[in-house]
């Protein structure tokens, strides 16, 4: 049995949180198109019969510049000092090589065994471009393996465990079989919300956009819905506007959205209460990140 702590590190975008839950077989981390969609750090337990591993999702490497970016690169910074292994995720095409090549730095000062992933091979146009894409990125390293994948499609995700198992060490699993993350059901439905603001919003709105879950309420019998309330806090009162929609048509859908996944995760009927606040420069400021919680 090999069991140990992995980090997914890279660039924002690159779909580490698509490969996490193509490997878990579960949507455990919220997707999008729009970069820096993960804000947190995210535990997610791989099991097989002679394998666990322990996956920490983590933010974008990127350059920082308001208070909520530095603590998102500072979170991702932070998970690579205690993990065993590093899955080093580059996408494949060169705005995503230019963007893996700072990341590799980063990942050469440190002591960590590394397996670097092209990602998004299924994207590639012309296949007789990806030998020379993962000779590019081989260069940057002494990598312990570099392997294609498409997260979105599974393709190559077996081959990165195999890689990865041989570099975690032999012992007990580290998690009991039945434990699939560390992450609260309180804090995952507030993450489902965001993602429906990501998905629906463009311009600012995301990047300004914070959702704390008011009340969680577990029904006394079944035949009662999981009532939940939540505020999407924002920093101007155009972004609310936006939020809320025409005669409420945004956050109408936004809700009904997050909740059919709210359902799926928890297996039971929500009733969904959404609010929107304005915080105004709250991802500006060290206070604003504590006041929602980052």
């Amino acid at each position: 049995m090999r069991a140990g702590f992995v980090a997914i590190v890279g660039a924002p975008n690159v779909g580490k949180s698509t490969f996490l839950n193509e490997v878990l077989g579960f949507k455990l981390a919220i997707t999008s198109d729009k970069p820096q969609t993960t804000r947190h750090r995210l535990l997610g337990v791989h099991n097989q019969p002679d394998l666990q591993a322990v996956f920490i999702d983590t933010p974008g490497l990127h350059q920082a510049r308001r208070a909520l970016n530095r603590r998102m690169v500072d979170i991702a910074l932070a998970a690579l000092k205690d993990v065993d292994a590093v899955l080093f995720m580059v996408e494949a095409s060169a705005k995503g090589l230019a963007q893996g090549k700072d990341v590799a730095q980063i990942l050469a000062q440190g002591s960590k065994p590394v397996v670097l992933a092209l990602n998004k091979i299924d994207l590639l146009r012309d296949k007789s471009a990806l030998l020379p894409l993962l000779e590019r990125a081989s260069a940057w390293g002494d990598w312990a393996a570099c392997v294609p994948v498409s997260a979105l499609s599974g393709d190559g995700a077996e081959l990165v465990l195999k890689e990865l198992m041989a570099l975690l060490p032999q012992g007990e699993p580290l998690f009991p079989e039945d434990v699939i993350t560390d992450l609260s059901e309180r804090f995952l439905v507030g993450e489902l919300i965001r993602e429906k603001v990501f998905r629906l919003t463009g311009q600012e709105v995301p990047y300004s956009t914070a959702v704390t879950v008011d009340q969680f309420l577990e029904p006394e019998n079944d035949s009662r819905p999981v009532a939940i309330s939540a505020t999407i806090h924002v920093e101007r009162d155009s972004q609310k506007g936006i939020v809320i929609g025409k005669r409420g048509a945004m956050i109408k859908r936004i809700g009904s959205e997050a909740r059919q996944d709210m359902e799926t995760l928890l297996g039971h009927a929500v009733f969904l209460d959404l609010f929107v606040r304005v915080e105004p420069k709250w991802s500006r400021s060290d206070k604003g990140l504590g006041k929602l919680g980052y």
